[in-house]
């Protein structure tokens, strides 16, 4: 699958959205997940300028079929934050018209978020596979940082979205957030084999991804042998 597989990994303010003040600053990833052989490619998490992360699609060879969403936040999906407007899927649909795929507990954040239409959701449950061309994507929920986020695992890669960083994991404590079911995530992240290449949603440590054998090692959301360690370790009781 490697050879065939396309997948890049696109940071804001640098490789797309360069000179947009939001997205510098908050430095989001944004994959590029597809397969070479058919031309066919998703993106996970568009925001900011969704212009120029169709020209990188395009300018690949590659043609978009579909988004994949990892959790409802305006810098994952557009939307209003920050005193902001943040371009995301809506901008995106009235370019092109892809099916947009989220978890089901995430569906009704993403509308009103985003102000898209539930026809325009695919809405999938723990364990669904979105194939593109024939590449498949495991599809795995993670509520933690918001009720349905998830993650995706393509060939050995594990997309994490917001639920972990290579140093430490999403917030708990903004609206959906939940320090138990987070470090039940975290667990269930935790038995991905070891050579698992961990991507997460931001450029939040100098090195742009890492082996989970190593993320496992030395983040220390890790630690903690139970949900109260847990809690008490991030000051949530």
């Amino acid at each position: 699958m490697t050879e065939r597989l396309y997948f890049r990994q696109l940071l804001s303010g640098r490789d797309f959205a360069v000179g947009d003040p939001v997205g510098t600053q908050m430095v989001n990833f944004v994959y590029l997940v597809g397969d070479r052989e058919t031309g066919e490619a998703v993106v996970v998490d568009p925001a900011y300028k969704v212009d120029d992360l169709l020209a990188l699609v395009a300018a690949d060879g590659m043609r978009l079929t579909g988004v994949l969403v990892s959790h409802y936040h305006a810098d994952h999906v557009g939307g209003s934050a920050f005193g902001f407007e943040i371009e995301g899927i809506r901008e995106l649909l009235t370019r092109q018209d892809v099916p947009i795929h989220v978890n089901r507990a995430e569906a009704e954040w993403v509308r009103q978020a985003t102000e898209v239409s539930a026809a325009e959701l695919v809405e999938h449950d723990d364990g669904d596979v979105v194939t593109v061309g024939e590449i498949p994507i495991q599809l795995l929920h993670t509520p933690g940082h918001t009720p349905g986020s998830q993650c995706f695992v393509v060939d050995g890669r594990l997309v994490a979205g917001d639920t972990l960083f290579l140093e430490g994991c999403g917030r708990m404590d903004l609206p959906g957030g939940d320090a138990g079911l987070m470090y039940d995530s975290l667990r269930r992240l935790a038995t991905l084999p070891d050579t698992t290449t961990v991507f997460p949603g931001h450029q939040y440590s100098p090195r742009s991804s890492e082996d989970l054998a190593v993320v496992r090692r030395m983040n220390h959301v890790f630690r903690p042998a139970s949900a109260q360690q847990f809690k008490a370790m991030l000051g949530l009781g």
